[in-house]
């Protein structure tokens, strides 16, 4: 079924320094899609950075069936996927709580949940559980979710109603990948923008209002990675990450801006990393990391390596990195479960300037100088962003099960989740003062 309703355009424009790259903010305290609302896992928020001995206040704690998706937060309300038991047949479904007391809202499932593999395989380690691991994006009264089947549906977040729904591999010749697909929907100006790896319709443009398809192309393989929006050189691009390497589009129509050729083997899952004129992209199963640089002469781009690094030197398998001040900071190698360092490594060079061990393949979020990040154990610890040594300056656990996904910040609470809970906890200097 599908439904029209009114574009708005309710981002504030500004710039802010995340890696010093100017971008298109939401409304204050939106953490609406995957890895927030600058697609780069940056907040502007300020937080509190002395917790009490037993943690930060814990506002809420509710039970969340397994999962690896990251949890979107909007008009008052938190979105996750997990996998239920419906009509008899395990199924991926999205929950809608209520933001302020984890309460559940709705539920509406979005098909078969059966995985060849991968978050349950008995790799020790690795092992509690599986689930989707697409995180829903909210934009102006709509959640957009990404099946591991890799169905788009658009539902009215008020009430869970199925406005738009498109089977790609049915409607678009999708090819799903082993481990199936992982990414999430990415809204931007209009669009919900999807790789589905389809002949000549690799690369889609949804219309976020009823659903049709604005412009298709290319023929990349899809991968796990969930595309971007950023602004390079003061172009507004999406840039996907496939089996080909980076691809990066002219939003509304689809017309390539440059390629950058980057190793597949096995599977992608990161986002591509902006910083100014520099991307980053890198992948497990014996590829490595790069970093190109984009430069524009006219109305052409091109994209030029800086520096490409093997497979033992660097690389990150799901867990994206994020920026400050022209260095990386994220969970790097494969497989690492319980293990998996966090490391500083220099944009420009790919030099890794330190590394610390113990954190597992989780997430990291920037937020007011320091990394947060959730282990895949459930702890949360936070660091300072210092590109000469590691340090931490506090830590809790704050889940059990696994977590394989960032944290997600929104009024200053930090919202996170395991394959057994989802857990909302307070964050706030002001009100942590009172």
């Amino acid at each position: 079924m599908r439904a029209k309703m009114r574009f708005q355009l309710n981002a504030l424009a500004l710039a802010f320094l995340g890696c010093g790259l100017g971008t298109i903010q939401l409304s204050a305290g939106d953490w609406p899609q995957y890895r927030g609302p600058n697609h780069n896992g940056t907040s502007p928020e300020k937080i509190l950075k002395s917790w009490p001995a037993d943690g930060p206040r814990e506002l809420w704690k509710v039970p969340l069936t397994d999962g690896f998706s990251a949890i979107s937060i909007a008009d008052g309300k938190a979105f996750t996927l997990v996998t239920r038991s419906v009509e008899g047949a395990d199924q991926e479904v999205c929950v809608a709580m209520n933001a302020e007391t984890g309460k559940e809202l709705w539920a509406m499932p979005l098909g078969i949940a059966k995985y060849d593999g991968g978050g349950d395989s008995g790799v020790p380690g690795n092992g509690g559980g599986d689930g989707p691991r697409s995180t829903p994006a909210y934009d102006e009264g709509k959640v957009y979710t990404y099946s591991s089947k890799m169905v788009l549906t658009c539902f009215n977040a008020a009430d869970g109603k199925v406005l738009w729904s498109s089977d790609l591999i049915k409607d678009h010749g999708g090819r799903n990948i082993h481990w199936e697909s992982a990414a999430s929907p990415l809204v931007e100006d209009g669009l919900v923008f999807i790789a589905c790896g389809g002949k000549g319709e690799s690369l889609l443009a949804f219309d976020k209002q009823d659903g049709h398809v604005v412009w298709q192309g290319e023929d990349d393989g899809m991968t796990q990675s969930t595309p971007i929006a950023t602004t390079i050189l003061g172009e507004r691009q999406v840039i996907f990450f496939t089996q080909t390497g980076l691809v990066s589009v002219v939003p509304k129509s689809g017309k390539i801006l440059w390629r950058y050729a980057f190793p597949y083997k096995t599977a992608t899952a990161i986002s591509p990393v902006v910083s100014g004129d520099i991307v980053y992209c890198s992948s497990s199963y014996g590829v490595g990391a790069s970093a190109c640089k984009i430069a524009k002469t006219g109305d052409g781009f091109s994209a030029t390596q800086l520096w490409f690094k093997p497979f033992k030197d660097i690389n990150n398998h799901w867990s994206t990195p994020v920026c400050a001040d022209g260095y990386l900071y994220g969970l790097f190698g494969q497989a690492k479960y319980g293990k998996a360092p966090l490391e500083c490594v220099e944009l420009a060079t790919g030099d890794v300037k330190w590394s610390k061990d113990g954190f597992g393949p989780g997430g990291c979020t920037l937020v007011d100088g320091h990394i947060l990040i959730l282990s895949d154990a459930g702890d949360l610890v936070l660091v300072k962003v210092d590109k000469d040594e590691y340090k931490e300056v506090t830590r809790a656990h704050v889940l059990a099960g696994k977590c394989w996904n960032p944290a997600s910040l929104s009024n200053g609470r930090i919202y996170a989740r395991s394959t057994k809970e989802g857990v909302c906890l307070d964050l706030a200097p002001q009100r942590a003062s009172r």
